[in-house]
């Protein structure tokens, strides 16, 4: 490929990433009044939730196997298709009022992010490769990015009266126009044959048999895995939860929860815009340790937080630990040439799984006990995947061939 298609690829991805991010922010925002509008409780919308868990899992899980059969722009292609009809069925879900109507639209759009997950990732760590520096951190800048303009939109039709149906709806036909002009420049093809080739550099373990079930028995792997599924919760968690958190837990009308939200957001793309810098100086497994603390501290801050300079103070820092986490992970786990597509999926995967399990259990103890006191279990997770992290450097400086 040439320096210009290279370059088209990676601003395709970006594009695709913003426009995501816009519509994921849109629906945030609007959380607090669809809630109201099908009259569901806390641990009902952890349960409507849970369809947009059980759509991303069910992309991630399929998302690698499809795009060795068929490359990630068939991938792309299809989730965009998922991610407008669930969007479009969440918008209907302000005239029919039927939660059943919310919860299959998250599904389909839970299944078209995670289809795209894990061909995007691909796709940017193929970008690093080429490029020869750090990219994933600005491509999931891009998603945080596209977060914060869904917000700032999202914050202007609260104030203004706008119906949630124009507003999403609106936000539903611009997915589909970005998306169809994002995937002219993805080359055909990628990841089909790369997931399939032998590796460059195959360790033993991994050439000898199964390559897939023996990096699931990488333990070095599977650590940067529960890294990730930490970081997943953390970042899930505030998109998920953070406006109701604030309307719920704090009193707050929906404006300023959305405020809060873009707030949030301003600080992940931030963040992730710095993150090539901050990689370079610190280097990626400070990078990570510093994602977990700093994470832990800002959800803790938040949880336990009386005074609005804590509450603010708990939101940067949210926003400032899981801001490079997730890509920095990726990043990592995409650089050894041993089969480099298979590792980002697993990691990927591992992470995800954060996604299945936290809307319904934080919905039942946001119910039970307040959203607050609940997103402690997500400073518990950070947590775990501090030591997790640290065990496994302890393995790479044991075994320095082991990723």
């Amino acid at each position: 490929m040439t320096d210009s298609q290279t370059l088209r690829w990676r601003y395709s991805l970006c594009s695709f990433m913003l426009v995501v991010g816009l519509a994921s922010a849109s629906w945030v925002s609007r959380t607090p009044t669809i809630r109201d509008t099908i009259g569901a409780t806390i641990s009902a919308m952890g349960m409507i939730l849970f369809g947009g868990s059980i759509g991303s899992m069910s992309g991630i899980l399929s998302s690698a196997y499809l795009v060795r059969k068929r490359g990630t722009r068939w991938v792309i292609a299809y989730s965009a298709i998922f991610l407008s009809t669930g969007l479009s069925l969440v918008t209907a879900s302000t005239i029919v009022r039927y939660p059943s109507v919310v919860f299959v639209g998250l599904l389909f759009f839970g299944l078209g992010s995670g289809l795209a997950e894990i061909a995007l990732n691909i796709d940017g760590a193929h970008i690093e490769t080429r490029l020869k520096h750090p990219i994933l951190p600005a491509l999931h800048g891009c998603y945080s990015l596209g977060v914060l303009i869904g917000a700032v939109i999202s914050i202007v039709c609260i104030s203004l009266d706008v119906p949630a149906i124009w507003h999403l709806g609106g936000c539903s036909v611009l997915l589909a126009l970005v998306s169809f002009w994002s995937l002219s420049g993805i080359p055909s093809g990628m990841g089909k044959t790369q997931l399939s080739r032998p590796a460059e550099n195959p360790n033993t373990d991994v050439a000898a048999g199964n390559p897939k079930s023996a990096l699931w028995r990488d333990p070095g792997l599977i650590l940067l895995g529960i890294v990730l599924l930490g970081l997943a919760s953390a970042e899930g968690s505030a998109n998920d939860w953070l406006p109701l958190i604030m309307v719920d837990g704090l009193g707050l009308s929906s404006a300023q929860g959305s405020m809060i939200f873009a707030t949030f957001a301003t600080i992940m793309a931030v963040g992730r815009f710095c993150g090539q810098a901050v990689i370079s100086l610190w280097g990626k497994p400070h990078v990570l340790l510093g994602s977990l603390l700093t994470g832990a501290l800002g959800i803790f801050l938040v949880a336990v937080g009386t005074h609005t300079v804590f509450i603010i103070s708990g939101v940067t820092l949210w926003g400032l630990g899981v801001s490079l986490g997730f890509p920095v992970a990726i990043s990592t786990a995409g650089e050894n040439p041993d089969h480099p597509d298979l590792r980002v999926s697993i990691v990927a995967t591992a992470g995800y799984c954060a996604f299945l399990v936290g809307p319904p259990v934080l919905g039942f103890l946001g119910d039970n006990f307040g959203l607050r006191t609940a997103i402690l279990v997500v400073v518990t997770l950070l947590l775990i995947s501090t030591a997790a992290l640290i065990t496994q450097q302890h393995l790479i400086s044991q075994s320095p061939q082991r990723s």
